[in-house]
């Protein structure tokens, strides 16, 4: 009896070390996690912070509309006057008109397919 209470007790201290193992690799994972979102949401509030100064109230507004049905287009467009405003190309704070006219060129961009039956 005295073997199999041995093996019973070498069994439960593996079991137990697995476990804790386990538990630390999962409160690392969500540390690190954690830590990736706190930079996600870091740019997101960097980001917005240059739009809000390069961009006009109507033109904020209008992205803010986009962004509900287009929210890739709405990136792209952000980052391109992001870069823009960095390079220093950008004079002055953009307008709605002008944002009106960057939206139809890169609208313009995407390929349109067109379906005809017969």
């Amino acid at each position: 009896m005295s073997d199999l209470d041995e093996i019973r007790q070498k069994r439960m201290a593996e079991l137990q070390a697995q476990q804790a193992a386990a538990q630390n690799q999962a409160q690392q994972q969500a540390a690190a996690q954690a830590q990736q979102q706190a930079e996600q949401e870091q740019m997101e509030a960097q980001k917005r912070q240059i739009l809000s100064q390069i961009l006009t109230s109507e033109a904020r507004q209008r992205l803010a509309n986009l962004k509900l049905t287009k929210p890739e287009m709405v990136n792209q467009i952000e980052l391109q006057l992001i870069q823009s405003a960095q390079s220093g190309s950008l004079r002055g704070k953009v307008t709605d008109d002008q944002l009106k006219v960057l939206l139809s060129q890169i609208a313009g961009q995407k390929r349109e397919i067109k379906i005809t039956r017969k």
